[in-house]
Formats: structure tokens, C-alpha cells, sequence
């Protein structure tokens, strides 16, 4: 079962480690992500507005831009990667769990404690460094993309990609000391819910809709009974009556 509370984490015991809490950085960590991929998450109206400018001129107008293309895949392309580390403490990259939602909260920690170590932090490192050397021979000649004649410029997009594996590595640890508290604990320490998707909220509405539904229902057919229940006592007191009476008898 997870469990929350405060600023959207929850405070068990846990020792302190010199001199700074694994629940202090886990906080640390998801407020860092949230930031970024919040900040980054206004790329895409850009990226919109630019798609549906260039659909305009093009299709309307007869006069295609030599930028549109460019524009759209450098600013989903920097929403996507700044985005992985805010994904990542909100727990919504997809997962194969038909086996992971079987295991005990326990057995999950210990099995992601491992693949972090295994996949994860390689990964994410070779992310990095090969990052490293694309941005850095970007900049080196200021790269422009070879796309369009527009010439626009790409070495700061190459930059992403460093920027975007730094953000991985500083959630990767947070989830790490999510696996061993969980060790510990039993209980999974989850983020805030500050997000939800349309088919989950939907969903909850239906759901909410088919409860009162439910228990109006409920609640007219208490009402017909206790009518029905009414009736019937009326009916017995007026048979009652009617035996007891001598005259009609």
C-alpha cells in the first residue's frame, strides 16, 4: 500500500545518513523533476502553434515555411527528454507488471533495487557521456540543422540530451531510496499526485456517476417499500377492523 502525507510524502523512521535523510533527497529529487518537466511541459502549445501555423500557409495559402519542420521535432524532442525524469518519479513509464503487480511490495523494491543497478545507472551514464560529446562537437562549429535551408540552429538540442541524462541520474538515486525504504517499510513511497490521465479521471467520474445513480435507486426503492410496507399495515388494520366490528358482522 503506498503512503503519503505532508508535501506528498509520508515520514517513517529512517535513519539519517550523514547528515541528510534519504526522504530529504527523495523530496528533493521529485520537486527538481516536477519543476523541469512542468517548465518544459509549455513547449508544446509552441510546437502546436508553429504545426498549425505552417498547416495554415501551406495548405491554405500555397507558401510551406522552411522552419516548421525543424520546430517541431527540436521542441518535442526537448519536451520528451526533459520530461523522463518527472515521468520517472511519478511512476509512469510503461512497465511489463503482469507479473510485478503479483509480488509483495518487498519483492518489488528488491527486484527494482537491482535492474537500477543493472540497466538504469549504465545506461543513463552511457546517456551522458555520449551526450557530452555530441553537444560538445556541436558547439564546437555551432551545428545548424541540415533539414531545411533555414539553418536553424541545433547545438543547443544536442544539449538536451545531457541536461536530460543529469535529471535521469539525480531521480534515478531518489528511486533507489525509494526501493530501500520500501525494503524496510513494506510500503511504497510514492510522489505527489499532482497529474492525472483523462482516461483515469473519466473513468472516476463514470464511476462517481454510476455510484449516485446507485444509490438514488437505492434510495427510491427503500421509498417504494416503505410505502408498500404502509399500504399493507393499512390494509391488515382495516380487516382487523372490519372483523372485529359487530355491526357489519
Amino acid at each position: 500500500m503506498p503512503i503519503q502525507g505532508g508535501a506528498g510524502l509520508c515520514k517513517p523512521s529512517i535513519r539519517k545518513d550523514k547528515g541528510i535523510t534519504m526522504l530529504g533527497y527523495i523530496q528533493f529529487a521529485d520537486r527538481l523533476s516536477a519543476w523541469f518537466g512542468k517548465a518544459f511541459a509549455w513547449l508544446i502549445l509552441v510546437m502546436a502553434i508553429g504545426v498549425g501555423y505552417e498547416v495554415v500557409v501551406r495548405y491554405g495559402l500555397n507558401a510551406p515555411t522552411s522552419w516548421a519542420f525543424d520546430l517541431s521535432y527540436i521542441t518535442y524532442g526537448t519536451l520528451f527528454m526533459m520530461g523522463g525524469a518527472y515521468t520517472l518519479s511519478r511512476g509512469g513509464h510503461v512497465r511489463g507488471d503482469f507479473i510485478y503487480r503479483l509480488w509483495r511490495p518487498k519483492t518489488q523494491a528488491r527486484v527494482e533495487l537491482v535492474l537500477y543497478f543493472l540497466f538504469f545507472f549504465p545506461g543513463v551514464l552511457a546517456l551522458i557521456i555520449s551526450g557530452w560529446k555530441y553537444a560538445e562537437r556541436s558547439w564546437r562549429y555551432l551545428e545548424v540543422s541540415v533539414n531545411s535551408p533555414a539553418g536553424i540552429p541545433v547545438f543547443q538540442f544536442k544539449t538536451v540530451i545531457v541536461a536530460a541524462g543529469i535529471l535521469l541520474f539525480i531521480q534515478g538515486i531518489a528511486q533507489v531510496f525509494r526501493c530501500i525504504i520500501c525494503i524496510r517499510t513494506g510500503e511504497w513511497l510514492m510522489a505527489a499526485e499532482d497529474i492525472e490521465e483523462t482516461e483515469v479521471q473519466l473513468a472516476r467520474e463514470g464511476a462517481e456517476e454510476i455510484g449516485s445513480f446507485a444509490s438514488q435507486v437505492s434510495r427510491e426503492d427503500a421509498h417504494d417499500l416503505e410505502q408498500q410496507h404502509q399500504e399493507l399495515e393499512e390494509r391488515q388494520q382495516r380487516t382487523k377492523r372490519k372483523h372485529n366490528d359487530p355491526e357489519r358482522n
